[in-house]
């Protein structure tokens, strides 16, 4: 499933290590694949998540940093970059919005992938993590109207960080989803990827019975899907 022409510049702005991996690896690892440029900025270090089974707390934000890139180069993911916000602490404050307004302005995407700050509740058995909601949030408000007017921000303009026109905002985790990809050729790559957060996930046979668990049974094949809400800008 091809989504555009040509080749594309995509940076995924979300909370955490392992956040692009769970929410969207396996259409990560389908758009590398057909050529398209994929960078992740992470807004905290993931300090607070760990996996119960994990001992190794001390070195948690170094051992979270190492997983990522490890999963990252699995799906061919170019940059990782974080900002400095504590875990658990990330809130949509207009500090948050303006340096993503200026990452933004200097990788120039032209697709920018993010979470749903609107999803509250994933299903009758999880609450969504806040920070994943709060950095929905401070990415829809820095995409519009922050990084395309000049008028916001002017001291960046004296950073060289002039204004840019993002073309499209994908939404993970969404509520109201309108673009649904298969990735079932993609998906044991996912698994790979997960596979190295090895802090997270817990007994490894268990997680892989679980991440199995999400495929849905289609005629005599398990096929798995990645959601989305798809805001194309004109």
């Amino acid at each position: 499933m091809k989504f555009w022409p040509s080749q594309k510049k995509i940076l995924v702005i979300l909370a955490h290590p392992d956040d692009p991996e769970f929410f969207f690896g396996a259409t990560i690892a389908l758009w590398t694949a057909q050529g398209h440029q994929v960078n992740y900025l992470l807004m905290t270090m993931g300090e607070k998540g760990i996996n119960d089974s994990f001992d190794d707390a001390e070195n948690i934000i170094d051992i979270r940093c190492k997983e990522q890139r490890e999963a990252a180069d699995i799906l061919g993911v170019e940059t990782i970059s974080y900002l400095d916000y504590k875990d658990g602490m990330l809130k949509p404050d207009l500090d948050a919005r303006k340096k993503v307004v200026a990452a933004v302005r200097k990788q120039k995407p032209d697709i920018i992938v993010t979470c749903d700050p609107t999803n509250y509740y994933m299903n009758d058995n999880y609450i969504n993590h806040p920070d994943h909601r709060a950095a929905g949030q401070i990415v829809v408000d820095a995409v519009f109207p922050g990084v395309q007017n000049k008028l916001y921000y002017p001291a960046l303009l004296a950073e060289g960080l002039d204004p840019h026109r993002v073309e499209e905002v994908w939404i993970s985790l969404p509520k109201d989803p309108n673009t649904i990809i298969d990735v079932t050729d993609t998906w044991p790559i996912k698994i790979r990827a997960l596979e190295r957060h090895r802090s997270q996930i817990g007994e490894i046979e268990t997680f892989r019975d679980h991440m199995q668990s999400k495929g849905t049974l289609k005629g005599k094949k398990l096929r798995f899907e990645e959601k989305f809400h798809r805001i194309v800008f004109r």
